[in-house]
């Protein structure tokens, strides 16, 4: 298990549900978090609670939707003066739920690939470049277990293409320092999850984060967060290692 006391973590979506809950969790290991959210707004709250955890915090706004919002974020991000050695590309939008589901709009795709797709592999092949070149670096990108829900079919096409995305470049990178896993939160009671969901969002941790404390150069992996529900943190790492 690594130490990521005094590195920068990056998290998408870090205003509420379950990236609200990795900030929190990731300032208790003494992390320094730059937080994204769609507006400045949506993160001072946060950054003010978690600073006072003793850790440092910058906070970042950008429409993920919008390719160049995403690319005039990442050039902030590099102005920032900060390494950022880990990348929770958390933020994620579900359009709509259709029950007339063969007339689901096609601008469902669209948007969903935008958010979901494109904003994390852009987010990631950036942030990949400069883990290559010091040798270190997470990646860890949250996807969605849903199955046979055609009602959903923009939200889920889009987070299976974030998979197979993943799973591929991860592969380009195991045995090394730099590690990529995708991560299945499950069905919590988020804003995205609703009311009626199974689990709480405190139950998606340590596993949502457990990869970017993993050390043995294993990658890609793909993590199902409620399989480490109630652990430590230190037997989650154990865990996950000896799958």
């Amino acid at each position: 298990m690594i130490n990521l006391r005094g590195k920068w973590a990056f998290i998408t979506g870090a205003s509420r549900g379950l990236g609200y809950q990795m900030a929190q969790y990731l300032a208790d290991q003494g992390c320094h978090l730059v937080l994204h959210s769609r507006s400045l707004s949506g993160t001072s709250s946060l950054s003010r609670q978690l600073e006072f955890k003793g850790i440092q915090t910058r906070s970042i706004e950008c429409d993920l939707s919008s390719v160049e919002e995403v690319e005039s974020m990442l050039k902030t991000l590099d102005e920032m003066d900060i390494v950022i050695d880990v990348v929770f590309n958390n933020a994620g939008l579900q359009i709509g739920y259709h029950s007339d589901f063969l007339n689901t709009p096609i601008d469902d795709f669209e948007v969903s690939f935008k958010v979901n797709t494109v904003a994390p592999a852009m987010i990631s092949y950036h942030f990949l470049k400069q883990m290559k070149a010091r040798g270190f670096g997470r990646i860890i990108n949250t996807t969605s277990g849903i199955q046979n829900e055609p009602e959903q079919a923009g939200y889920s096409a889009s987070k299976a293409a974030l998979d197979k995305f993943t799973m591929d470049i991860g592969g380009k990178f195991d045995g090394t320092d730099v590690m990529i896993a995708v991560v299945d939160p499950g069905w919590c009671r988020t804003d995205m999850g609703g009311p009626n969901a199974p689990n709480p969002p405190e139950s998606a941790l340590p596993g949502m984060v457990v990869g970017a404390f993993a050390d043995d150069k294993k990658s890609p992996r793909y993590i199902r967060a409620q399989d480490f529900s109630g652990l430590s943190l230190e037997d989650a790492v154990k865990k996950l290692q000896l799958e």
